[in-house]
């Protein structure tokens, strides 16, 4: 039986003309494509104006944290606050993110310092403010937490402008995320005095703020989305390459017949292939994966932080700073190069440091035409900035609680020489309801306080003299410490049992009554 296979039909196709054949090519194969296209395109630009809607229907508020006098705790204890932050993440179906525009909101944990006074600050959705206020009452139980209008309002937003210049940028991992910077862990040391077990570098970043003038100002911002588990992990492609292991990438659908097309071309390509030549003149080498022992020391190291990062929480960030101040008064030197240096500490050679985006982010134009350019820069990184926006600029990058806590902490005690440092006045406490109350010396009453912490406590009572109370004005009535809350209800109850035993004490009568002398009248007494 012969099979004929008829290809008239095709052959009179390509005998037409080649105008004709590229018309019926462009109908049958270039039309629906760009019908495709649109549709994408329209549905995108529809989908982002659904996000703008439900977006402006959330409140954000905006917390000015105001930390403890006598900080004595390290970052770890703002990597546990970022890491309860994470029950902020939460999941959308498909009818919430693709049709009523839903997504994950962000947090934007600064500091901002205008004309030298210095404030820790997050902005959040005030649906989360019992969540932000946990995670730091958690940790510091004296500190202070004040909901504040925006510092951004009345700031210009289109430049030039005739007052304000700016430089700002946001900044970027040198190298892949999956590689960390150098955090605060090894700023520790277990050697030497007490006070030199940990060098701060947040110092740095505190004496840079506290040295600016009227008339300017530095915001720094760190945006964090909190996202799940199955995104976290962005080591492991890296981890494979230094092991030289291979691992399977989940396929769709569409990788799936493309593999099955090309494994029968690849099996009947090795079966004519073994016809022509024995098996036995056929090497096939395969690459082994490599152990531990395999490793050099520099090999071990990067697979060690790498493995480390991967067991971390951890969230999409993006890191913005922003100098803006009055022309006549404006040092872009000191303040661009001494928040670059800042950053520079936390880098390390051979895994991953920070830099600033000056390739799309940054406000800086290398060639012709240049000011149209630098000054659509500046609009871009100022707007970014005050909307607190995620998408905006540079990719997200994946950044472990640790890394965050390295870049916003607050500094230890003995590390706050920086003037302007917003801190809680003074610490609350009360009597114990059980002591007894006798004739005792002042010195008596501040003798279990050490000389280090009457010193420090002596300079700050000098130095905030000086100081406003707050350099951000206050929604609402400035509220005192979460313990110190309870505290105070303490002491208003132990002082009204105090006056009912008064009201009910005999009066003393006879020798047991003393007559103290009556203060004159005509005392200088004001």
């Amino acid at each position: 039986m012969d099979i004929i296979i008829n290809l008239s039909t095709i052959t009179s196709f390509f005998s037409q003309s080649s105008d004709y054949i590229l018309m019926i090519i462009f109908i049958w194969i270039g039309g629906p494509a760009i019908c495709i296209t649109l549709f994408i395109g329209f549905y995108q630009i529809w989908l982002n104006n659904q996000q703008g809607k439900w977006k402006s229907s959330v409140k954000f508020i905006l917390l000015a944290i105001d930390i403890p006098r006598l900080n004595q705790q390290s970052p770890r204890a703002v990597e546990n606050m970022f890491s309860y932050l994470a029950g902020a993440h939460g999941t959308l179906n498909l009818i919430e993110q693709y049709l009523e525009g839903k997504f994950q909101l962000v947090f934007s944990y600064e500091i901002v310092s205008i004309d030298g006074y210095t404030q820790f600050l997050v902005h959040l959705p005030e649906k989360f403010k019992n969540l932000v206020e946990t995670s730091i009452y958690s940790q510091y139980p004296d500190a202070e937490i004040t909901e504040v209008e925006d510092y951004t309002k009345g700031m210009p937003r289109k430049f030039p402008d005739d007052t304000w210049d700016i430089w700002g940028s946001e900044f970027i991992y040198a190298k892949n995320a999956a590689f960390p910077i150098r955090t605060y862990e090894s700023f520790e040391h277990q050697s030497g005095p007490s006070e030199m077990h940990y060098k701060d570098p947040m110092s740095a970043l505190m004496d840079l703020c506290g040295s600016l003038r009227k008339g300017e100002q530095l915001w720094y911002q760190i945006i964090v989305k909190p996202v799940g588990f199955n995104e976290m992990d962005v080591s492991e492609k890296e981890i494979a390459a230094l092991m030289k292991d291979k691992i399977e990438n989940p396929k769709h659908l569409g990788d799936k017949f493309v593999d099955l097309f090309i494994g029968t071309l690849q099996f009947i390509s090795n079966a004519i292939h073994s016809m022509l030549i024995e098996a036995s003149d056929i090497e096939v080498e395969e690459e082994k994966a490599l152990k531990m022992m395999d490793l050099r020391p520099l090999q071990k190291q990067k697979l060690e932080a790498l493995s480390t990062k991967s067991t971390k929480l951890s969230y999409l960030t993006k890191i913005r700073m922003v100098y803006i101040a009055k022309k006549e008064v404006m040092n872009r030197a000191k303040a661009v190069n001494g928040f670059v240096g800042y950053m520079k500490q936390f880098a390390d050679v051979q895994l991953n440091n920070l830099k600033p985006d000056t390739k799309q982010t940054a406000t800086t134009v290398k060639y012709s035409p240049k000011i149209n350019r630098l000054n659509r820069k500046k609009r871009k990184i100022i707007n970014n900035f005050i909307n607190r926006s995620g998408p905006a600029g540079r990719d997200m990058q994946m950044m472990s609680i640790d890394e965050l806590a390295t870049l916003w902490n607050f500094p230890q005690s003995e590390y706050i020489k920086a003037t302007g440092l917003q801190k809680v006045s003074a610490k609350r406490a009360q009597a114990p309801s059980s002591l007894q109350f006798t004739e005792t010396s002042d010195y008596d009453q501040i003798s279990d306080i050490s000389t280090d912490e009457l010193n420090l406590i002596e300079n700050e009572l000098l130095t905030d003299e000086k100081l406003p109370s707050s350099i951000f004005e206050s929604k609402t009535e400035k509220p005192i410490s979460n313990t110190a809350k309870q505290k105070e209800e303490d002491i208003n109850l132990n002082n009204d049992i105090l006056e009912d035993e008064l009201k009910t004490e005999p009066e003393l009568k006879g020798e047991n009554k003393k007559n103290y002398p009556k203060i004159p009248d005509n005392l200088p007494f004001e």
